[in-house]
């Protein structure tokens, strides 16, 4: 793929190619849930196409002991754990290393959420059509963890929509979610960031304002 056929310009692009395959679900009880940080500018636009109330869900990467981006699981809000036990008896990962990374990361999702919603309260979610937005997904494991833990919250119907998935992912990740919306799934990702022009980091501060502009975590 040379750089001129990068399907997605940036997050708001890729926000706004999503946001044309959902327009059935404009008139149900949708809340859109994105994970920061890349996932809000992209699900900024779906809310805004489908008039539709943004917030965050949050989900860590579990790093293996020594290789902190190599992931063995994945923790997610109301200290859901998914854990990837072939990754974790072949590195012969520990117990106790398990327990101490999983709660520092809890730690972390609880600080963030305070950071990022501010005071705003959890929103409803029982019985609403939730459209889990991400910007892109590899390895799927953080994504597992917050699908597991959105299901806890009884969800309708429960949509998972990213611009990029891998292809071997998607086929793993299909059978968790109501419905899958991916526009591109390639057998070699190689990263996330090549399929944008512009892929550059969100920061917190663009994060908040987000969803503050999208009227953040609101519970009509």
């Amino acid at each position: 793929m040379r750089y001129e056929e990068t399907p997605f310009e940036d997050r708001k692009d890729a926000g706004r190619q999503l946001a044309e395959r959902l327009t059935r679900y404009k008139d149900e009880n949708v809340i859109i849930l994105a994970l920061p940080r890349g996932g809000v500018p992209v699900g900024y636009e779906i809310a805004g196409a489908l008039a539709a109330p943004l917030d965050i869900f949050i989900a860590r990467k579990l790093g293996a002991p020594g290789r902190r981006e190599l992931g063995i699981g994945a923790v997610a809000q109301g200290k859901v754990r998914v854990l990837n036990e072939r990754t974790i008896q072949a590195l012969g990962v520990r117990d106790e290393y398990i327990e101490r990374v999983a709660a520092k990361e809890i730690a972390g999702i609880e600080r963030r959420l305070r950071l990022l919603r501010g005071k705003r309260p959890e929103p409803e979610i029982r019985g609403r059509t939730v459209i889990l937005v991400d910007d892109g997904i590899a390895t799927g494991v953080t994504a597992c963890a917050a699908i597991r833990a959105v299901r806890l919250r009884a969800p309708r119907r429960l949509v998972l929509a990213v611009p990029v998935c891998a292809l071997q992912t998607m086929e793993t990740i299909r059978s968790q979610v109501d419905e899958l919306v991916c526009i591109k799934a390639p057998s070699d990702l190689m990263a996330i960031g090549f399929w944008y022009r512009n892929f550059e980091q969100v920061p917190d501060e663009q994060v908040i304002k987000l969803l503050e502009s999208a009227g953040g975590a609101t519970t009509e």
